[in-house]
């Protein structure tokens, strides 16, 4: 292995204990020689996104956070509530370590062309364990960055633009002409808005504050409302009854706002066809799709929406199966060519492996608020 390269890394490993706790905490481990297919980057930015925190901190309350150890090696501890232990039960005394993608510097090879061709090239990664220093990965969940691009820049490159992209694409597969999003001032939000703009796709936006309403319209979102406005169920139905939107994405999971989704996609199909009443509803199949836990509570909804409906989960594994290698790589292509525009991230704060066990850090990125996704940098 080559002179620069270390023996061991830092990894971020989040660990249930016996007690009802999560740790957090920094371990050493050897850095693996990469086998033919295989190669080692050096990272240099890894994004902290919602589907983390749940390696992280599982079932437990981020809001009983405490930090031991010391300065050099921090320790964070979470409770974890009686009620989830048991859910917890099987991740108990393993230490997992965390981080879904990254971006970096390919520092050693395996011996294989696909491997060899990426020495010294800047990549994005996925694959887990991506908070540390060192990750020996196979070649081919490497994505080659374009000259120019910093790790920086490309340390967001999977999760956000592949997740708009599969929705686009979901929509399109499941015979849908427009769709809906919550959450949707995000960085995934605003890249389903630039992608949308560019597709000829009508988008309708929810959020959840009137900042993040100028935000998106900015970028040139014309469907956009607030679901903490009393107007929000109108101008819900409205926004439905124009785009004809009759798919959903929501990142916020629990509470009502799944079922408000469903009747006003249902009374805007009514209203577009200028129907009489049918006690079973409309025809029009009806989807809502939950992809993330931003509400933890419990998804409630009233089913005045007709029988033509459906609530179920997303996640970007199945979709990219269903597209196959081909259809994934072209995605894959298109971020790397638009990574500076479309599929331009931001970040509110960039910490070290260190930093990310500070209490305050964790108060911050653990409240999973908008505009506020930080980047860790091993090499800090």
């Amino acid at each position: 292995m080559p002179q620069e390269l270390a023996d061991k890394t830092l990894q971020l490993h989040s660990l249930v204990t016996d007690d009802g706790n999560i740790e957090l905490s920094l371990v050493s481990v050897d850095v693996s020689e990469p086998a033919d297919d295989e190669v080692v980057v050096r990272i240099e930015a890894s994004p902290i996104n919602p589907s983390d925190l749940g390696l992280l901190f599982g079932a437990a309350d981020r809001s009983t956070a405490r930090q031991t150890g010391t300065a050099t090696d921090p320790v964070i501890t979470v409770t974890i509530p009686e009620p989830f232990r048991q859910a917890m039960a099987p991740r108990l005394n393993q230490s997992l370590a965390a981080g879904n993608e990254g971006a970096g510097i390919v520092v050693a090879a395996g011996s294989s062309d696909e491997a060899q061709a990426l020495m010294g090239k800047t990549v994005g990664i996925i694959g887990g364990a991506m908070y540390s220093q060192y990750r020996t990965i196979a070649a081919r969940d490497c994505l080659v960055l374009h000259d120019g691009t910093t790790p920086y820049e490309g340390a967001s490159c999977f999760v956000n633009p592949l997740t708009a992209l599969g929705m686009v694409g979901t929509m399109q597969m499941e015979g849908h002409s427009a769709l809906l999003h919550t959450a949707a001032a995000s960085n995934l939000g605003q890249m389903l808005v630039k992608i949308c703009l560019q597709d000829g796709v009508e988008l309708v936006n929810v959020v959840r504050k009137e900042e993040h309403v100028a935000l998106l319209k900015e970028l040139g979102a014309k469907y956009v409302c607030n679901s903490s406005s009393p107007s929000f169920k109108q101008d819900l139905t409205d926004q439905l009854t124009e785009t004809g939107a009759t798919i959903g994405f929501d990142a916020t999971g629990g509470g009502k706002l799944a079922g408000y989704i469903l009747a006003a996609m249902e009374a805007a199909i009514n209203r577009r066809a200028g129907a009489e009443f049918n006690r079973y509803g409309s025809n029009t199949h009806k989807q809502v799709y939950i992809y993330g836990g931003l509400e933890t509570s419990p998804t409630q909804f009233n089913r005045n929406f007709g029988m033509s409906w459906g609530i179920g989960g997303w996640l970007l594994g199945p979709f990219l199966q269903k597209v196959g290698p081909e259809g994934a790589q072209r995605l894959r292509d298109r971020v790397a060519a638009e990574i500076k525009t479309t599929f331009k991230s931001s970040y509110s704060k960039e910490v070290s492996l260190n930093e990310a066990l500070q209490v305050e850090s964790v108060q911050v990125y653990g409240s999973v608020a908008t505009g506020q996704k930080f980047l860790i940098n091993p090499q800090k």
